[in-house]
């Protein structure tokens, strides 16, 4: 037995779970081969905020069944469970430990909408588990925790898909391959824009841990804290140890689409600056983040932009993205709608708005073990998360940063290296060896 499956079997006997079976971690995949008319089985862990998407989601698709519910909020676990029997006719399991979902035989995929600080941890586990994973964004915390799901996806053969849904939009996609053909020509600048109402969110300051609350699960890998409401249940995305700010929130969706418009990876050069200029809150992530992420060798540059608070449109976008190349230039606003604007006079050129079914995209690929057919594949959840964090490194440092995408390091850098990971809280730990 690994090390890695040794640590597992003791953090289970460690977790008390009553009647489950002490086991090891089981790394094979599931039982059944799966045939075009299999059922496949579906848990959604974290059920608050995207986690009622996935519910809905899931359940719209043929032959799938969303059989089980895990949430560390009873409260929240509860209600979602009515609502679901409500809604669909017929009761699901409920679950407040996410190790008991993996313990869990007949079930065959995962779908994870929990903080971000857990998404990799939980998708590494699961794929341990021989379950296949969908994770929402960003995939991971930190950059080397989205190397080692990368790893674990490969390692276990699993079918892990990123939840950035525009990669599915077939407008999206079309736009991209007038990228690839030309028909702006030289793409050399791709430009992604954040301009979403983020209020004053206060400070609530510390209170005792509500009883519906497993607040140990809750906080999982980070370092332990206190209570606060200031974290429960969404504003957590503006502090470090849960959260990556809103480039690593909303943002993610559009740092993969930079990247997948320009066909580049992670850069050599990041700078970013900005801060919190608007409120006297308690967040600790910026309000307003400008990040430049430079190509040298490929000559391309992504510039970042996130506004919180009374800001203009870029072409009628707040959210989505700009294209740029030496005969016109591509926008991009949302998730599935794009336009062309050709020459110096800004002729209009080919357009579309059409959407696509991410969900529909994964369960074809558990059902077909195809990884080739994935659109939001397990790279993405470490490339378009890992480009967020080097911007939010490069802000907290307050200095160019300069990095080798090959090895996955700053150069020369001890103090930027050491922010790629973070100190984790046993048992809760992403492992060096997946």
């Amino acid at each position: 037995m690994d090390s890695q499956n040794e640590s597992r079997r003791e953090f289970i006997k460690s977790a008390a779970l009553g009647s489950l079976a002490v086991i090891g971690l089981p790394t094979y995949i599931p039982a059944h081969a799966f045939g075009a008319n299999d059922r496949v089985r579906v848990a959604v862990i974290g059920v608050n905020g995207r986690g009622k998407d996935h519910i809905q989601g899931f359940s719209k698709q043929k032959d799938v069944e969303v059989v089980t519910l895990c949430d560390v909020d009873n409260n929240v676990l509860q209600e979602r469970a009515a609502d679901f029997e409500k809604k669909y006719n017929r009761k699901v399991q409920t679950v407040g430990d996410l190790r008991q979902v993996y313990d869990d035989k007949n079930i065959d995929a995962v779908s994870i909408a929990t903080p971000n600080h857990w998404h990799a941890l939980a998708a590494i586990w699961a794929c341990q588990a021989g379950k296949d994973v969908y994770v929402e964004k960003p995939g991971a915390h930190n950059l080397h925790e989205g190397r080692k799901l990368v790893e674990a996806a490969h390692r276990y053969n699993r079918i892990v898909q990123h939840g950035v849904q525009l990669r599915s939009s077939a407008a999206i996609q079309e736009a991209v391959q007038h990228l690839r053909d030309g028909l702006i020509g030289n793409v050399y600048m791709a430009r992604g824009l954040v301009f979403k109402w983020r209020p004053d969110i206060g400070d609530q300051g510390k209170s005792p841990v509500p009883a519906e609350l497993n607040w140990n699960m809750w906080q999982g890998p980070a370092q332990e804290k206190e209570f606060s409401k200031n974290y429960v249940h969404y504003n957590w995305h503006w502090f470090w140890d849960y959260g990556n700010g809103d480039i690593g929130n909303q943002g993610i969706h559009e740092t993969d689409l930079c990247m997948w418009g320009l066909n580049v990876g992670l850069p050599e050069e990041i700078t970013s600056s900005g801060g919190k200029f608007l409120w006297k809150d308690c967040k600790e992530t910026p309000e307003t983040l400008t990040s430049v992420y430079k190509y040298p060798k490929e000559g391309k540059v992504i510039q970042f932009e996130v506004r919180p608070w009374m800001t203009n449109k870029e072409d009628g976008v707040e959210i989505g993205n700009l294209f740029y190349g030496d005969k016109g230039y591509m926008v991009i606003n949302g998730y599935d709608d794009y336009k062309t604007f050709l020459g110096r006079e800004r002729t209009p050129g080919p357009a579309r708005k059409a959407g696509g079914d991410h969900y529909a995209n994964f369960i074809e690929c558990v059902r077909s073990r195809d990884k080739s057919k994935q659109n939001g594949p397990v790279e993405t959840a470490h490339l378009a998360s890992g480009i967020a964090h080097l911007g939010n490194i490069a802000y907290r440092l307050g200095r160019t940063l300069h990095f080798d995408p090959k090895n996955e390091v700053f150069v020369g850098d001890k103090e930027a290296n050491q922010m790629l990971t973070r100190k984790y809280r046993a048992p809760f730990v992403v492992p060096e060896k997946v």
